[in-house]
Order: C-alpha cells, then structure tokens, then sequence
C-alpha cells in the first residue's frame, strides 16, 4: 500500500508579520464581499445581534485577535529561519489557523462597528484580570527584545527559543480562550474560543515534548 505523502511545508517568505497582515486584510474583504454575517457565522446565534464594545463577545475578539498576530509572527519567522522539518510544519500550522482565526474575530468587529484596536486589555473579563497585562502585553506575549534575540539565532539555538516561546505564547492566551466559551452571549464567538482553547492545548503538549527532544526546558508560565 503506498503511503500518502506527508503535507508539505511553504518555502520561507520574507516579511512573515506583513505576510500575516495582509492575509488577514484579504480574508477580511473576502467576506464583506460576500455576506459578512452568513460567511462569519453568525446572526442566529439567539444573543445580541450586535454586542458592545465593552462585551465578552467583543472584548475577546479584539485581545484574543491582537494576542493571535504576535503568534503569527513568531510561526512565520520559524518558516523564514528554522530548518528543522518538524518545526517548520507546526510553525505552518499554527500561523494558518491563526491567521484564519484572526480574520474571522477582526470580521466580526467590523460587523459589530467596534475598532479592532483600543479599550483596556482584558477588561472584559472579571476578577481584575486587567492588571495581568504588563506594558500592553497580554499574558504568555513576547516582549520586543526577545523578539528581537530571536531574530538573531538560528539553527537548534533558533528553533529552542521559538518553541519556548510559543508555549508560553499558548499558555498565556488559554484563560482568555476558557474565559470567552464561558461567558460570552454568541455561540459563534464560544465556539471559536473552545476551539482555540482545545488546539492550544493540544499544540501546547507536543511543543513541550518537541522541547524536550531538543534537549531544551520551557520558559515559566504565564
């Protein structure tokens, strides 16, 4: 029986947060050509046709979209600078479910007329969760002079770095994730956010033992 071939990885592309930006740009148009509520699923949710920009619904669209576009440029520079096959494919992956994920809470903002950008950082949720955001960053984020080390190794020195990266990366946007299921009024919006709470997860776990095998240890959780 012959075996299927394995999913191919892109070649790396320079520009990898541009590249992210753009896709998300795209996708955006695409479905405000084409019946943006239908195409975004929602609309028959049973909850309010158009939160506030104070609302679970909203709040976590913007965050969690802001949080996934560092995500999406650490995987594309992992796709520009590793040359490891197995950390090529996740970086893949994760900057295409990202991105796609991006496109989809940015194209519900734009339905809801709330900017993809301003309020304060995780508000939106109780028990003061806002005071766990340091110097803009929401959890598990990377602060610009590790991204800035980053961009400066490569080989198993590079690819060690973004897996620790990332997991705490994961790790810090799971709660926000958790939180939005619970709480938030559309079912649209809690199934987004129960689905990237399960492909974190998941991811989260083969990273670390992806770490391991590369003789590396994860950075303290967020």
């Amino acid at each position: 029986m012959t075996e299927a071939p394995a999913t191919p990885v892109p070649p790396a592309r320079p520009g990898g947060l541009r590249t992210a930006l753009l896709a998300v740009i795209g996708l955006g148009l695409l479905l405000l050509g084409g019946g943006l509520a239908v195409a975004l699923g929602i609309g028959q949710d049973g909850g309010p046709a158009t939160p506030t920009a104070d609302s679970v619904d909203a709040g976590f669209s913007r965050d969690m979209a802001i949080h996934h576009l560092q995500g999406v440029e650490m995987a594309n520079l992992a796709l520009e600078r590793s040359e490891d096959a197995e950390v090529r494919q996740l970086a893949f992956d994760i900057s295409s479910t990202q991105t796609n994920q991006t496109g989809r809470m940015q194209g519900w903002l734009s339905l809801w007329g709330v900017p993809p950008t301003g309020g304060e950082r995780m508000a939106w949720m109780a028990d003061g969760h806002g005071s766990m955001v340091m110097d803009g960053l929401m959890p598990g984020m990377a602060t610009e002079d590790e991204l800035t080390d980053l961009r400066g190794l490569s080989g198993a020195e590079f690819d060690v770095q973004f897996l620790r990266l990332m997991i705490r990366h994961h790790q810090g946007g799971l709660e926000m994730a958790q939180y939005a299921d619970e709480h938030a009024a559309l079912a649209a919006v809690r199934r987004l956010a129960r689905t990237i709470a399960e492909t974190q997860t998941a991811e989260t776990g083969t990273m670390t033992d992806m770490l391991a095998a590369r003789g590396g240890t994860p950075l303290p959780a967020p």
